[in-house]
């Protein structure tokens, strides 16, 4: 559903007739995970957020450079103060790298790398 909506958007965005060239940066020499560096590509993880614990997870992830889409829900219908702790834990990480957090929808959080741009 969450993928869905993102591709809409794409689309409606390359339908507008905006024009924007991108270029593409091989990212084999970057610090981060062997294969990242082994292949050239950066990894997208998708990973459930069910308890506190799992932050660390999503923390490793990050500094390896890997791009996270981070499913909240399961925590946010639990405990909504372990949720707060979790993403607060996880923002100040996320800033500390000079990466970004993006909310998408209520039950998705996107966590990026420095070297990782996302357009707004």
């Amino acid at each position: 559903m969450v993928l869905k909506k993102l591709k809409d958007t794409f689309k409606q965005r390359s339908t507008a007739g905006e024009t924007e060239e991108y270029i593409e940066v091989d990212v084999g020499g970057t610090s981060g995970s062997s294969f990242a560096q082994s292949k050239g590509k950066i990894g997208i993880r998708i990973e459930s957020l069910d308890d506190f614990s799992e932050t660390e997870k999503v923390i490793k992830f990050l500094r390896e450079g890997s791009i996270v889409m981070l499913k909240i829900k399961t925590l946010k219908e639990k405990d909504l103060s372990e949720l707060k702790r979790a993403v607060e834990r996880i923002k100040r990480t996320v800033l500390a790298q000079n990466g970004d957090l993006v909310g998408i929808d209520q039950d998705w959080l996107l966590v990026v790398p420095e070297h990782v741009m996302v357009h707004r």
